[in-house]
């Protein structure tokens, strides 16, 4: 009978057997103590992938004694969830929600009011942020727990380990350069160092120790840059940023050619994204469809010829005016949403024949220059002011001096 992969086999069942999370599992930490304390609480856990997030849970629902019943919110249907909530009401049960960022409001409406209850408890699991991803319905009737991203040096101790206690199934010796090169590319995932380790053992021949050379060429894996030994992957991407914010070209290249080296492409473009938009803004709009020209020209022809395309773009965006005020906008809105502050829709502005107490709604397009004045707040937000233009492109120039025109007109 065929073995199962060696990453299923070595899956943590105790919380001693989980890599680099002491924070939430270690003596001290807060789920350790949620099961010695035997209080049950439902929790998201985030992070990136291969960090121990599904493992967590599963030892979880053994710690807890729950029977654990596992739902994916991207595939798995309603009728599916009934039966887990129908038997949770007679014996209680855990739920391991994956990609709960995905969650349809229908299946949500069903779920959290057995959560909220204490009928089920409810393990989600994302490698989104949930703060911007999760339904907030959801977030408030649960705890997030970030797991940390695993170093180089966590992984490469774990893979040593494993050519110790498994020697049935790691056969050969690996140089020292090895461990690390497996470490390095494998991102933080340690599945994915499990996996390679798996496969140069599993395709060795007649060699006796396995070096780097013939590593690279069986996993051939891109070796992502590091400093002092750390795998510094989001560090790159966030100083990629800072250096676009802070309109320094050659900075700017240098960290992209640095990650250019991962040929990791879907995560720069990702980041380039977001940079025009928080970043260039309202400055520079005409980013924006270039990023997105620049993604899909890259997306075509890949590496190595798509680092051509992210040069062009990433010097447009380092010159660029620059400009947050859409990002301080709806962000001041957030906030005061969160704070309670929203008030009723003013009645005329309410598609509905008929409506008590109704004002009738002004259409501007009736009006000179398209402007006529009526109110749009609510009551209770009346005279808030959320955006502010920057002024530091022509662009957002003259949207100021269209906003300054409309408030003099409607004075």
């Amino acid at each position: 009978m065929q073995k199962k992969p060696l990453a299923f086999r070595l899956r943590p069942k105790r919380f001693e057997d989980i890599v680099g999370q002491d924070h939430l599992v270690g003596d001290e930490g807060v789920l350790r103590k949620m099961v010695e304390n035997k209080r049950f609480f439902s929790f998201i856990l985030y992070g990136p992938p291969g960090t121990g997030k599904t493992s967590i849970a599963h030892v979880m629902g053994e710690a807890y004694g729950l029977n654990t019943f596992v739902f994916n919110a991207s595939s798995d249907t309603k009728a599916a969830l009934k039966d887990v909530v129908e038997h949770a009401r007679h014996y209680g049960a855990l739920l391991i929600v994956d990609e709960i960022h995905r969650m349809n409001k229908d299946v949500q409406d069903y779920l959290l009011p057995h959560v909220e209850a204490g009928h089920v408890t409810m393990i989600g699991i994302t490698t989104n942020n949930p703060y911007h991803a999760v339904n907030p319905a959801i977030r408030s009737r649960t705890n997030i727990f970030k797991l940390k991203r695993l170093s180089q040096q966590t992984i490469k101790a774990y893979l040593e380990n494993v050519v110790q206690t498994h020697e049935e199934d790691i056969a050969v010796a690996l140089d020292d350069e090895v461990f690390d090169y497996i470490a390095q590319s494998s991102n933080g995932d340690i599945r994915s160092a499990i996996n390679r380790l798996e496969l140069l053992a599993g395709t060795a021949t007649t060699e006796t120790r396995i070096d780097l050379s013939r590593a690279e060429a069986v996993l051939q894996a891109p070796v992502l840059p590091s400093d002092k030994g750390e795998d510094d992957y989001y560090a790159l991407l966030s100083a990629l940023q800072k250096s676009i914010r802070g309109s320094d070209v050659d900075a700017s290249l240098h960290y992209l050619g640095r990650l250019i080296a991962s040929e990791d492409l879907d995560s720069i473009l990702r980041r380039l994204s977001v940079i025009a938009y928080e970043d260039v803004g309202l400055a520079n709009p005409s980013v924006f469809a270039k990023v997105e020209a620049c993604a899909n020209a890259c997306l075509r022809v890949g590496f190595p010829e798509a680092r051509i395309p992210l040069a062009a773009v990433v010097i447009d965006l380092a010159l660029s005016p620059k400009s947050n005020s859409a990002n301080k906008a709806i962000d001041a809105v957030l906030s005061d949403l969160n704070k309670g502050k929203t008030g009723a829709v003013p009645p005329h502005l309410i598609n509905i024949d008929v409506f008590e107490a109704r004002d009738d709604y002004r259409y501007p397009h009736d009006h000179p220059d398209h402007i006529v004045k009526q109110q749009y707040l609510p009551d209770d937000l009346l005279g808030t002011t959320y955006y502010t233009p920057a002024r530091t492109g022509k662009y957002e120039d003259a949207l100021a001096k269209r906003l300054e025109a409309v408030k003099a007109r409607l004075r």
